[in-house]
C-alpha cells in the first residue's frame, strides 16, 4: 500500500513553486547580511483533528503582531516563515510508550499513526500522507488568501489583537505600536502613498516550513523546475534536518544535498565544531548566502558555554549561514504531574544569550525559530503577560506533542527581541 500511496502523491501538483523558494533565499541572504530578521514559528505538530480556519487565523494574526513589533523596533523587514502546512511528524525519543503497564509504540505523528494510546491507533497508515498532502494544500490556500485578500494589511493593524490580548498591558502595548502605524500611514496618504500605489503596505508573503523527517513524502513531492532543471521540495518552502537525523552519513543530509530549497539544520550540544563545518560543506558546498540556516538549540543552561567555539570556527571559515536560535527544544522539563512544559525565563534567558554572544563576537543573530499557537493555551509556564504555573498547566493544555507558547507569551517574547534591536 505505501507504494501505491506514495505513487499517488508523487502524481499531484506541487504545493509551491520553485520561483517562490528561490525568493525566500534570496530574502534569507539578506537576513545573512543583517539586513532583515527571521521570524520562524508555528505548531509543534499539526492536527488533523484541530484543522480549521479558526485556528490557522490566529497563528496568522499573532505572526503579523509579532512581525509588525520587530520591524517598527528594528527598522528592518521581518521575514515571516510559518512551522505549518506541513508539519506533521515528529522525531520520538524513544520507540516505544508505556502507560499503565501497557507499551506501545510511539505517537510519531498524524502523517504516520494516531495520538490515541490503542494498539490499533498506533499502527503506521500509510494513506495518512495524503491526507497531510490535502491539509497542507489547504492550509496554504487560507494562508495565501489572508496575506493577499486584505488581512496583511497595515491599516487594519488595530484589529490583529487577540481578544483575549486586548485588556492585557500586553495588548496595550502593541496598541501604542499600531497608533504609531496609524499616524505613519496618514501621513503617507496625505503624500500620496497609499495601498493602492503601494502594494507592500496592504500585502505580505508568508512562507511555509516543516522538519522534512519523513523522507516518503517529501521525495513524492520533489520535483524538476522547468526553467532551471533543478530538484525543489515542493512540500514547501523551506525545509530542516533536525538534530537527530542530522548524521553526516545518512538519508536526510544526502536528500537535502539534491535539493535547492533554502534548508535549515538544528544544532544541539552535541554538535561539534569540526562536524558542523563538514555539515555546512555538505549542504552549501557554493557558500551561497541564504542557501543554509543553522538554528541553535542548546538549552539555555548549555548555550553560553557550547555555542561560541561553534559560531568561531564558522566566522573563521567564512561561511555564509543564518544563525536563528530554537529556545524551545533545548528547554523541555516534565512536572511531577506528568506535564511536559518549558519555563518563559529560561526560554527568554537563551535568546538573550544568543544576542549577547552574536553582540561579543561580532556577527549577525539572525532570527527566531519557535513552536507557538495563536491560540490561549497553558502549556508553557511563567512569563509576564500570562502567569502559568506547573498546576495550572491541565487548563488548556491542548498540544500534539511538545509545549508551545501562547498568543501573548510569544508576543511578550518580541517585545524583548525588539528592545534588543533598539540596544543595537
Amino acid at each position: 500500500m505505501l507504494k501505491r500511496v506514495e505513487e499517488e502523491l508523487g502524481s499531484y501538483p506541487p504545493l509551491i513553486f520553485a520561483e517562490e523558494a528561490r525568493r525566500l533565499k534570496e530574502n534569507l541572504a539578506q537576513v545573512c547580511k543583517g539586513d532583515a530578521f527571521l521570524l520562524q514559528g508555528g505548531d509543534c505538530a499539526e492536527s488533523f483533528s484541530a484543522f480549521n480556519g479558526d485556528n490557522i487565523k490566529s497563528l496568522f494574526k499573532v505572526l503579523m503582531q509579532m512581525a509588525v513589533v520587530m520591524t517598527f523596533s528594528g527598522g528592518k523587514p521581518v521575514v515571516k516563515v510559518g512551522r505549518i502546512a506541513g508539519q506533521f511528524a515528529k522525531p520520538r525519543s524513544s520507540d516505544f510508550e508505556k502507560v499503565n503497564g501497557q507499551e506501545l509504540p510511539s505517537y510519531r505523528g498524524d502523517i504516520i499513526n494516531d495520538i490515541a494510546f490503542e494498539e490499533i491507533a498506533r499502527e503506521p497508515n500509510p494513506k495518512k500522507l495524503l491526507k497531510a498532502y490535502n491539509q497542507s494544500a489547504a492550509t496554504l490556500n487560507l494562508l495565501r488568501a489572508f496575506a493577499r485578500g486584505g488581512m496583511a494589511d497595515l491599516n487594519k493593524v488595530h484589529t490583529w489583537n487577540q481578544d483575549f490580548l486586548k485588556d492585557h498591558s500586553l495588548g496595550q502595548k502593541y496598541e501604542d505600536i499600531a497608533t504609531k502605524i496609524e499616524e505613519a500611514l496618514r501621513f503617507m496618504k496625505s503624500c500620496g502613498i497609499t495601498a493602492d500605489n503601494t502594494p507592500a503596505i496592504a500585502q505580505t508573503v508568508l512562507y511555509t516550513s516543516h522538519e522534512a523527517l519523513l523522507l516518503n513524502y517529501e521525495e513524492a513531492l520533489t520535483r524538476r523546475d522547468s526553467l532551471t532543471g533543478e530538484w525543489y521540495d515542493c512540500s514547501a518552502h523551506m525545509l530542516w534536518i533536525g538534530d537527530r537525523t542530522r548524521d553526516l552519513n545518512e538519508a536526510h543530509v544526502e536528500y537535502f544535498r539534491g535539493i535547492k530549497n533554502p534548508i535549515g539544520c538544528k544544532v544541539g550540544p552535541s554538535m561539534e565544531p569540526d562536524e558542523l563545518l563538514q555539515l555546512i560543506d555538505k549542504l552549501n558546498p557554493e557558500n551561497e548566502p541564504g542557501r543554509l540556516n543553522l538554528i541553535v538549540r542548546m538549552g539555555a543552561d548549555k548555550v553560553a558555554e557550547k555555542f561560541p567555539p561553534l559560531l568561531r570556527k564558522v566566522k573563521e571559515a567564512g561561511k555564509n549561514v543564518v544563525w536563528s536560535c530554537d529556545p524551545m527544544h533545548g528547554n523541555t522539563i516534565k512536572t511531577d504531574t506528568g506535564y511536559k512544559t518549558r519555563e518563559f525565563e529560561n526560554i527568554l534567558s537563551e535568546v538573550k544569550q544568543f544576542f549577547q554572544i552574536h553582540k561579543a563576537e561580532g556577527t549577525v543573530a539572525g532570527g527566531i525559530h519557535l513552536e507557538m499557537t495563536g491560540q490561549n493555551v497553558t502549556e508553557c509556564t511563567g512569563s509576564q503577560s500570562s502567569q502559568i504555573t506547573a498546576d495550572g498547566l491541565s487548563d488548556r493544555y491542548h498540544t500534539q506533542c511538545d509545549p508551545r507558547l501562547n498568543a501573548d507569551q510569544a508576543l511578550e517574547l518580541s517585545f524583548m527581541i525588539a528592545e534588543t534591536f533598539k540596544e543595537a
